[in-house]
């Protein structure tokens, strides 16, 4: 009887450990295939003809853009349904200009732990 219990309990220990080495394979992969479709996304929108200068929020679902699109610059509002031109722009009428290194660049280099950093200078202490 005693000894029933304790192969029983064993056999639930190892269960147990299964289950974890299951459960971090798959954190594991997921991992893996979240990096590797970020950096498949970012390899296809770099080196295009169609690049985000500047963005600047109107409202919450209203934008409006600065566009390099070939070797032109517009300016077009972006809302819920449409999309508008607003204007053409020259080089020359744009006050700041991204270098290549820039635009190149993802927003999202940041790291999480950076991030957090940010939000706990902001959130005042008791």
């Amino acid at each position: 009887m005693i000894l029933l219990d304790i192969s029983s309990g064993w056999e639930s220990f190892f269960q147990l450990i299964g289950v974890l080495l299951i459960f971090i394979f798959v954190l594991l992969i997921t991992y893996v295939v979240t990096k590797w479709i970020a950096g498949y996304q970012q390899g296809i929108m770099t080196n295009k003809n169609i690049q985000v200068i500047e963005t600047f929020r109107v409202n919450n679902n209203k934008f409006i853009q600065i566009v390099q699109i070939g070797k032109k610059y517009l300016a077009i509002s972006i809302c819920k349904d449409t999309i508008n031109v607003l204007t053409e722009l020259t080089e020359e009428q744009l006050t700041w200009m991204p270098s290549m290194e820039e635009r190149t660049r993802s927003n999202t280099s940041e790291s999480f732990q950076e991030i957090l950093n940010n939000l706990k200078k902001k959130i005042p202490r008791k």
